[in-house]
């Protein structure tokens, strides 16, 4: 079984960034991500896991009293990373098919290597 490659004079990869402020959702879809690569027959690293990014937020209790107490919010977003190597046109409508939980931002990049 012959399969096309999208481009055959250059390398190509495709990278995809994951983020969203519940792991088990980044890892979940990050998951389903490689296993649909895989089963095209593209190879595949990942998912990576990148630090994560804390943003933190205090805030006044009372804005008229007691302007010394405040409480601190934070927001933690996780992020994953994925690298498919060699990506087929099988690759691409497997990817294009999949049907990813609301929750996780996708940025897919098509790069030559």
């Amino acid at each position: 079984m012959t399969q096309k490659k999208i481009k055959s004079n250059t390398k190509q990869k495709i990278r995809i960034k994951l983020k969203s402020f519940d792991y088990r959702l980044a890892d979940n879809a990050g998951i389903d991500i490689v296993d649909a690569a895989k089963r095209s027959g593209a190879q595949v690293a990942g998912p990576v896991p990148l630090p994560m990014n804390i943003r933190k937020f205090c805030v006044n209790r009372s804005p008229h009293m007691h302007k010394k107490a405040s409480d601190q919010f934070e927001i933690r977003s996780h992020s994953r990373l994925i690298d498919i190597f060699e990506p087929t046109v099988d690759t691409v409508d497997s990817l294009k098919k999949l049907n990813l939980p609301a929750g996780v931002e996708i940025k897919i990049d098509l790069m030559a290597v």
